[in-house]
């Protein structure tokens, strides 16, 4: 990130949104040929980044984010550009909440996602969160299941879903869609179902950029609520293959191609794990323990990244697509896989966001 010039101010100096040392600022980036980058350390839960992209005479803004405070203190820091080049058009490059539920504040401009995504949106909504951290996670406490309640009140703490209202996709496409912004070629690329059922990614040719969404998690243990994963080893693969020099992941810090091969190495060695312990009749809560408690992992790269304990929704994914099954979860199968996480988190006490764990 010392490549980058900040031109932003960042809003939480010194500390993260969940207390942790930052390991980059938090604020707008300038990126060069107008194109720049928000970005939020450590690339936690809601901790997202988002793009801007300046034509001449309007702009593309990539995702908003989990809350209206946060996307208010964006827009406030983007002010000086989009005060010459509004944002005519505002891109959702999945139906994670984290990257929408700001939508709300950018008026007036077109609003556009991938049609999955836009069919994921209506069952995403804000009072989900407000549920899970504030009263179930008071609940849980209540009856004893302390860690499982710490953790679900822990991540949603630094948000505020209340004030939020929905503001959903008003163009759809499906495949490739090409923009112009200003005199910009802009290309929008689905690649989901991956990380979620409807994931995009943003190419801006002439600024050799790209912007990748949640297919990339950097910093940051990735997480797979969709797959399958074959789906996941194509997006990477096809972002190696891109003619891009700079890459703006969903979450951590702006990269390279040597940034998206680590991704790649994280999903072929869990994927590989997983394979070999559904062959052997674990269960995918068991596998999860196993893994990221192992030595082995211990030594590799990504055990270092934060949320280690995702490994527990993506052994239940995988193990879901080894089994045919390419649904969702129910609700409650959902909230008995975060259970299973928030418990695994305690057995990880050195990981970050540390106030998720240390109960």
């Amino acid at each position: 990130m010392d490549k980058w010039r900040r031109i932003g101010p960042a809003h939480v100096p010194g500390r993260t949104r969940f207390q942790e040392v930052p390991m980059y600022d938090e604020g707008l980036f300038d990126l060069g040929n107008e194109v720049y980058a928000w970005m939020v350390p450590n690339g936690s839960w809601g901790e997202s980044n988002a793009g801007l992209i300046v034509g001449n005479g309007e702009s593309l803004l990539i995702d908003t984010l989990w809350d209206l405070k946060y996307t208010r203190a964006m827009l406030d820091a983007m002010y000086p550009l989009i005060e010459r080049n509004p944002i005519k058009t505002v891109v959702n490059t999945h139906a994670d909440g984290d990257h929408w539920w700001g939508n709300e504040l950018v008026v007036n401009a077109e609003i556009i996602s991938s049609r999955a995504a836009c069919d994921e949106m209506n069952h995403i909504k804000p009072v989900s969160m407000i549920l899970l951290g504030h009263i179930l996670g008071k609940l849980l406490s209540f009856l004893g299941a302390g860690q499982v309640g710490h953790w679900f009140q822990n991540m949603v703490l630094p948000y505020d879903f209340k004030e939020v209202t929905p503001t959903m996709p008003t163009r759809t496409f499906e495949g490739e869609l090409v923009l112009d912004v200003g005199g910009r070629k802009v290309h929008l690329i689905q690649v989901g179902p991956a990380h979620t059922r409807g994931d995009v990614i943003v190419h801006v040719p002439d600024a050799r950029t790209l912007f990748c969404a949640d297919i990339v998690f950097l910093g940051s243990t990735p997480v797979m609520w969709a797959g399958p994963v074959g789906n996941m080893f194509a997006a990477l693969k096809k972002i190696l293959d891109m003619d891009v020099d700079v890459i703006v992941p969903g979450h951590g810090p702006v990269t390279d191609k040597s940034g998206v091969q680590k991704v790649l190495s994280y999903w072929e060695y869990v994927n590989r794990e997983a394979q070999k312990r559904f062959k052997a009749g674990m269960s995918p809560g068991k596998a999860a323990y196993e893994i990221v408690l192992s030595e082995e992992f211990s030594k590799k790269p990504f055990s270092g990244w934060n949320s280690p304990e995702r490994m527990m929704s993506n052994m239940h994914t995988l193990y879901r697509h080894f089994k045919g099954r390419t649904g969702s979860p129910n609700v409650p199968s959902l909230l008995n896989i975060m259970r299973k996480q928030a418990m695994l988190a305690h057995r990880l006490p050195e990981a970050e966001p540390a106030v998720m764990r240390k109960y």
